[in-house]
C-alpha cells in the first residue's frame, strides 16, 4: 500500500500545460537568485552540494507551489486535483495533501530527540510551546539544537515533517530571522511573535507563506559559497598571523649528550615542561581576536588553564629537536630561539609546511593507528578534561556571540542570559556534529556550563 505522503500522482497531474508555467514561476522564485548569483544551472547546484540535495530543494519549492492560488479564478493546485482525481486517493493521502495546502514553512530548533521516533520542534519565528513531531528517518541524523526549516503538518493525531527539510547553520538562521523581521517591519506588522502552534492559523502565517522562497534562497546563499570554495573563513592565531602549520626539526650532531640538551632547553624561561621530552612554548595572554583586519578572520588559539597562549610545542626526539607552530612568524621566532639555545648541539634545521587544506586532505590512517592503543575510555577522559579546561578559561573571556563580553558578565541580566542560551546551544550542537556519535567530542556533557552560568532553566 502506498504511504499517505506519496504525492507521485499529484506531481504527474500537475505537469499538465495549465499548471506547468505556474510551477516554473515558483521554481524561479526559489532558485533564480542563487542560480544568477553563482552562475549555475539547477542541476549544477545539486552537483555542487554533493548530488543529493536536488530532490529536497525541488520539494521545498513544490510544497510552496501547493499553497498558492493562480489566475483570475484563484485556482489552487491541490483543490483542483482533489476535485478531479481525489476519488483515486486514499483518505489519508487526501488529508495529507490538504494539510500541505494550508501549511507554512518556518524555522525550528530541535530538542528531545528520540532516534527513529520523534523530536520536539520549537518555532523560532512564531514562538509558542515546542511541538512533538513523529519522525523515523530524519531523527537518525538530526542533532540536539539543530535548526531546520520545514513544514510541520498533521497526520491523524500526530504531527509530521513534510518532505522539504533544510538544515540551517547558526549564521544562516540568524540571517533568515533578520530578513523576516525586516519584512514584517516593512509591511507594518508587529515584530512580536505570534503564539500559534504548527498547523494553527496565526497573524504570522501569511507573512511566512509569502516568504517561503526566502527560506530556500537564504539557505543556498549560506551553503553554496562553502561548497564552491568561495569566501572561506581565514583562520588567524592570537598574533594576527594566518594559520599555516610549520614543523622545524633540528638534527642532533653526532655524539651529543641528551642531558646537555635537556639542560639547555630547561634554561629557556619561555618553555614549560609537560613531560621528560615535551615542552609548551608560552607567550602572553590571549587577545581574544585576531590582529588582522579582515571580516572573514576567525581567531584560533590554544591556551593554558590560566589563559596563557601556547605559541608552539618543542619535542625532543631520537634524532632531533622538533618545533611545531601554526604560523611562519612563530616558526621564525622559534627557530632563532632554539638555534641560539642549542648552538653546537644541533645542525641546520629543516622546515615542513602544511596548510589547513593540506592537513584536511592528508590520510588519517597514521593518526588513527597512533591512538588505537589508547583505550576509548581513556581517550574520552583526556578529551573531556581538555574541554573542561578550555571552557573554564572561556567563562571570563569576551565572546563575539555575546557582544564581546564574557559569559559570566552576560549571565547578569535577562537579555544576556538569552544570548548565553543561544551560545551554549551552538557549542553543544557543534559538538554533537563531531561525526561518530561515540567520538569524545560528541559525548561531552555541557550540563555543568549551564549550571555554572545559572541558565539551566533556558535549556529547553
Amino acid at each position: 500500500m502506498r504511504p499517505a505522503h506519496d504525492l507521485s500522482d499529484l506531481v504527474k497531474w500537475l505537469t499538465r500545460e495549465e499548471w506547468r508555467s505556474h510551477l516554473e514561476e515558483v521554481m524561479e522564485e526559489h532558485f533564480g537568485p542563487a542560480m544568477e548569483a553563482f552562475g549555475l544551472e539547477f542541476s549544477e547546484i545539486d552537483e555542487a552540494l554533493g548530488g543529493s540535495w536536488g530532490m529536497t530543494l525541488w520539494g521545498c519549492a513544490f510544497e510552496d507551489f501547493l499553497t498558492r492560488r493562480f489566475g483570475p479564478g484563484e485556482q489552487n493546485p491541490v483543490e483542483a486535483y482533489l476535485r478531479r482525481r481525489g476519488w483515486k486517493e486514499r483518505v489519508a493521502a487526501r488529508s495529507y495533501m490538504m494539510a500541505l495546502q494550508t501549511s507554512v514553512m518556518s524555522l525550528y530548533e530541535v530538542s528531545d530527540l528520540v532516534p527513529g521516533q520523534s523530536f520536539r520542534a520549537r518555532d523560532l519565528i512564531r514562538g509558542g510551546d515546542p511541538a512533538l513531531v513523529s519522525e523515523h528517518t530524519a531523527t537518525r541524523t538530526l542533532k540536539l539544537w539543530d535548526r531546520i526549516a520545514a513544514r510541520i503538518v498533521p497526520q491523524g493525531e500526530k504531527m509530521i515533517l513534510a518532505g522539504g527539510v533544510l538544515a540551517f547553520t547558526l549564521e544562516g538562521s540568524q540571517t533568515l530571522i533578520a530578513q523576516l523581521r525586516d519584512r514584517r517591519t516593512k509591511n507594518g506588522q508587529r515584530s512580536k511573535r505570534a503564539r500559534g502552534a504548527p498547523g494553527e492559523s496565526t497573524a504570522a502565517d501569511e507573512t511566512l507563506r509569502r516568504a517561503a522562497p526566502l527560506f530556500t534562497t537564504t539557505w543556498l546563499f549560506d551553503v553554496l559559497p562553502r561548497a564552491l570554495g568561495i569566501n572561506q573563513p581565514i583562520l588567524h592565531n592570537s598574533d594576527g598571523d594566518e594559520i599555516v602549520f610549520h614543523t622545524v626539526t633540528f638534527p642532533l650532531v653526532s655524539g651529543v649528550e641528551r642531558e646537555e640538551l635537556l639542560r639547555r632547553l630547561g634554561r629557556l624561561p619561555q618553555l614549560h615542561r609537560e613531560n621528560p621530552t615535551f615542552w609548551n612554548w608560552l607567550g602572553g595572554p590571549a587577545s581574544g581576536r585576531p590582529a588582522a583586519n579582515s571580516e572573514r578572520a576567525l581567531v584560533w588559539n590554544v591556551t593554558m588553564e590560566d589563559g596563557t597562549v601556547v605559541l608552539g610545542n618543542v619535542e625532543l626526539k631520537e634524532r632531533g629537536v622538533a618545533l611545531s607552530v601554526n604560523s611562519a612568524a612563530r616558526a621564525e621566532r622559534g627557530r632563532a630561539m632554539l638555534a641560539d639555545a642549542l648552538a653546537g648541539l644541533v645542525g641546520t634545521p629543516l622546515t615542513e609546511i602544511q596548510t589547513i587544506e593540506q592537513m584536511k586532505a592528508a590520510p588519517r590512517g597514521e593518526d588513527r593507528a597512533s591512538a588505537a592503543h589508547i583505550p576509548p575510555e581513556m581517550q574520552a577522559q583526556l578529551v573531556h578534561a581538555m574541554l573542561d579546561q578550555q571552557y573554564k578559561a572561556l567563562l571570563d573571556e569576551p565572546v563575539g556571540m555575546l557582544g564581546d563580553i564574557s559569559p559570566r558578565a552576560a549571565s547578569r541580566n535577562a537579555r544576556g542570559r538569552e544570548k548565553l542560551a543561544a551560545w551554549l546551544k551552538h557549542l553543544e550542537n557543534r559538538s554533537r556534529h563531531a561525526g561518530d556519535r561515540n567520538d569524545p567530542m560528541a559525548t561531552y556533557d555541557f550540563t555543568w556550563l549551564w549550571r555554572e552560568l545559572n541558565v539551566e532553566q533556558l535549556r529547553n
